[in-house]
């Protein structure tokens, strides 16, 4: 199946155009374009600070409550701070709401060498406000980014162009295996691989300029 073109820069949400609309509530489209775009970093984020499933399930949906009431807030200028780190703050308070919501109890767990009872240690909730929430933020921001690319050029490409490069690129997969597997030739591999490959990077290229 011959390989489609990429789609026009303009599909990609840019940092002024996104932000503009999304100060319109009732813009759904818009909306759900965010949604897509950034529930998987609040969700991974706040997996990673702490929180149970249920409960990272709800920073997205509170998080995603929190942007709309105060995206008239915003300003797109740089002097007054990216969307991302703005985005942080907020993802970061609801997370902190998410552990004061939690029953107020002291749970201890003992440790024990044979029949020798240790030194209780206290089990402590992880403190959302620690510099440490920045560094899970960046490491999820750049896993989200290429994620977002990923689905992109999936959308873009055959499925059997896009099953080649994802056996071989993401499941390790040898090229021999890959073209034993599904019945191609060792070229189409690798081919599909060098193909997908990039068209991923200059997708991630273009996020990284433009995405918010």
């Amino acid at each position: 199946m011959p390989f489609m073109p990429a789609q026009p820069d303009d599909t990609i949400p840019t940092r002024r155009s996104l932000l503009e609309r999304l100060k319109n509530w009732k813009d759904q489209k818009s909306w759900q374009d965010f949604f897509n775009t950034y529930w998987k970093l609040i969700y991974g984020v706040a997996r990673q600070a702490g929180l149970s499933e249920p409960e990272a399930e709800d920073v997205v949906q509170e998080t995603v409550i929190s942007v709309s009431r105060k995206m008239g807030e915003f300003k797109t200028d740089p002097a007054f701070g990216s969307f991302k780190s703005w985005l942080l703050q907020i993802t970061r308070r609801r997370i902190s709401d998410q552990f004061r919501k939690r029953p107020r109890r002291t749970e201890y767990k003992t440790m024990r060498t044979g029949d020798t009872a240790r030194t209780p240690t206290l089990e402590r909730v992880p403190d959302p406000g620690v510099p440490e929430l920045e560094v899970i933020w960046q490491r999820e921001w750049e896993r989200n980014l290429v994620d977002v690319a990923m689905d992109k050029v999936k959308q873009v490409v055959s499925a059997k162009q896009f099953l080649l490069f994802h056996q071989q690129a993401v499941k390790q997969w040898s090229a021999q295996k890959v073209a034993a597997k599904y019945g191609v030739s060792l070229a189409q591999v690798y081919m599909a691989k060098y193909r997908v490959s990039a068209m991923l990077k200059r997708e991630i290229r273009k996020l990284e300029k433009k995405i918010i």
